[in-house]
């Protein structure tokens, strides 16, 4: 059943909601419902509206006209939310693109105990990635989603433009040149932006691709309370009401290896928190997104504003930085951290970094996290010895 106001009905196709959800008899539960379900139409069809006057899916089939074979990519170690909007860019395209051979390739692995639950019950159709094809011109239009050519984990070759990029992240200087570029910083997942464009399309949205699309933006916006722009509160409340239930709770709750544990454990075992800021160091991870969970779990403390995670991934340090904060945003503060160490941005609640090792010993990773620790602290004018374990030592305990 396609939900519209009346003056639209002929025009507007919102979201495929479920006859069921509407109810009939007037008790006060029915009426309370089908209130619910009017009113996220009504703020779908708004955007709708908006969307329509100020068309963006639109000039990018415009672009994306004549072109045979697209890759639709992102960033490497990919989240839920890079995964989700390439994979909805992907079905969106290649119903609207008859003629054109749409394929989604990812550049390294995607790792993780999340991110591999998520893969497994989206069903991902992914191509391998072959770098020699991508810059010998196999392909004749790239779609970029998520990140940026000039970001650190553009999984592009130096100096290669993407024909489009699909973003949220705020842009270092000056946006990529490239024919199509939809960057909104005021939007807090890319999936998000995605999601208006089967609006503006009508396209109707799979239930089982409207599951992959609601985890993906609610797992981007975790640890980040209060920052879901307009865009975002009404994907979630659509996708929320036309979202296969039982794919949603598999994506939610899933088995997670042995290694998610140590690296929970390790991060509260090393976390020492400093008035409103905690820090805290995992010594190896084997995916970035788990050095991601611990900074989002940290931020729950209710003593604190900041929270900040480095830990060992290969060569690399990598930090993810979140807060609940007004006053600065992460993005600035994860760029003051890195500067002259090594790359780094993000949002205003939620930011990531990361710094090149030169032998990944522990003398070099404790020297660069004492001057990451300084930097911290002195940007947030807190005295390092202030400084607290979150958990006590069992000999501190018992005395």
């Amino acid at each position: 059943m396609s939900t519209s106001t009346q003056a639209d009905s002929k025009n507007v196709r919102v979201a495929e909601v479920p006859a069921s959800l509407v109810p009939r008899a007037r008790s006060a539960m029915n009426t309370f419902v089908e209130s619910c379900v009017n009113t996220v139409a009504g703020s779908a069809v708004a955007l709708e509206r908006r969307v329509r006057h100020h068309p963006r899916a639109a000039r990018l089939l415009k672009v994306l006209a004549g072109k045979r074979n697209i890759l639709v990519t992102t960033h490497q170690h990919p989240d839920p939310d890079a995964l989700a909007s390439s994979h909805a860019l992907a079905f969106l395209l290649n119903a609207k693109l008859k003629d054109a051979n749409v394929s989604m390739a990812i550049r390294g692995k995607i790792g993780g105990g999340l991110n591999d639950a998520f893969t497994k019950h989206s069903h991902l159709k992914l191509t391998p990635w072959n770098e020699a094809a991508i810059a010998g011109g196999k392909y004749d239009a790239i779609i970029l989603l998520d990140t940026q050519p000039l970001f650190s984990y553009s999984p592009l070759p130096p100096g290669m433009m993407p024909l489009a990029v699909i973003d949220h992240h705020r842009t270092r200087g000056r946006n990529p040149k490239c024919e199509f570029c939809d960057i909104r910083v005021d939007v807090g997942a890319t999936t998000s932006i995605i999601f208006s464009y089967f609006l503006e399309l009508q396209v109707t949205i799979p239930a089982d691709l409207a599951a992959a699309m609601l985890y993906a933006i609610e797992t981007d916006l975790a640890g980040a309370a209060g920052t879901p722009g307009e865009l975002d509160n009404i994907a979630l409340s659509n996708l929320t009401l036309t979202s296969d239930t039982h794919k949603l709770y598999q994506m939610r709750y899933v088995d997670l290896p042995q290694s998610y544990y140590v690296a929970t454990a390790a991060g509260l075992a090393n976390a020492m928190y400093y008035d409103n800021a905690i820090f805290s160091h995992i010594d190896s991870i084997d995916s970035l997104e788990k050095a991601a969970v611990s900074a989002d779990f940290l931020l729950r403390f209710d003593q604190v504003e900041w929270a900040l995670v480095t830990a060992v991934n290969g060569n690399r340090l990598v930090l993810s930085l979140r807060t609940s904060s007004s006053k600065l945003s992460a993005a600035e503060m994860m760029r003051r951290l890195v500067k002259k160490l090594g790359e780094g941005g993000g949002h205003r609640t939620k930011a990531g970094g990361v710094i090149a090792l030169q032998n990944a010993t522990p003398a070099e990773i404790e020297r660069i996290r004492a001057i990451l620790r300084r930097r911290y602290l002195r940007a947030l004018k807190i005295k390092a010895s202030r400084g607290q374990r979150l958990i006590p030592k069992a000999d501190a305990a018992k005395s």
